[in-house]
């Protein structure tokens, strides 16, 4: 039966995966959030709660670094802590991006959310200390990437030219939402991996799963170049 498990999981995420187009690959809005965000006046708290949550929830590059930053953490301790990293870090250039109104590529930060993707990966591999006979300080790392994501969450409202009225609440309500969406995408992440833990396929598929990591970071951000460098 777990043999039978792991194979129906793996034929449903090839199939999930088949399913993403190339606008699903922009990581845009849908047509009835731009025309909220479009038209929208003053205080939105609920709508911009709902939109910041959904983002996250369907934000698979966003997930995917999360993914492996939790992957080998058994803890619950160490999961908070650098999951806190994480979102001290996106928070932070979130806000203080839009309100501070940073330009930055939207095709060049979502391609270094990409990278941090192929990283996380890389690092679970042991990449660093075999063939840098050295590690990064992953706390430091989680966080500075978790910075690159808030951009990249930020260039998505900048793309609107928000109102100044209300756009502060707007925005905490937003971000408050990303950290609900992020909260739900979590919980079930970590059922999901834990129930994995406890078969012994764990370990003899985590180098292939975190293979399949870097592999998906690789064309999240080839994608974004390519974006970057032909429009």
């Amino acid at each position: 039966m777990p043999s039978n498990m792991i194979k129906v999981l793996t034929y449903l995420t090839i199939a999930l995966l088949a399913l993403i187009s190339v606008e699903a690959l922009a990581h845009g809005v849908d047509d009835k959030t731009r025309a909220f965000l479009e038209q929208n006046t003053g205080v939105q708290f609920i709508p911009f709660l709902y939109i910041g949550a959904k983002h996250m929830i369907t934000g698979y590059d966003h997930l995917l670094f999360l993914v492996g930053v939790i992957f080998f953490l058994y803890r619950s301790r160490d999961i908070l802590l650098y999951v806190t990293m994480f979102t001290i870090g996106h928070s932070t250039t979130l806000l203080f991006g839009v309100l501070s109104d940073i330009q930055v590529n939207a095709y060049l930060i979502d391609a270094i959310i990409g990278f941090s993707v192929i990283y996380k990966g890389f690092d679970n591999l042991g990449g660093f200390k075999r063939c840098f006979n050295w590690q990064p300080n992953t706390q430091w790392a989680v966080l500075i990437f978790g910075l690159f994501h808030g951009f990249g969450l930020a260039t998505k409202l900048q793309e609107f030219s928000l109102p100044d009225d209300g756009l502060v609440t707007n925005l905490i309500a937003f971000n408050i939402g990303v950290e609900l969406g992020q909260f739900a995408a979590l919980a079930l992440i970590l059922i999901l991996i834990n129930a994995w833990r406890k078969l012994p396929s764990f370990q003899r598929f985590s180098t292939i799963t975190n293979g399949a990591l870097m592999s998906a970071g690789v064309m999240l951000m080839g994608y974004q170049l390519t974006g970057y460098f032909v429009i």
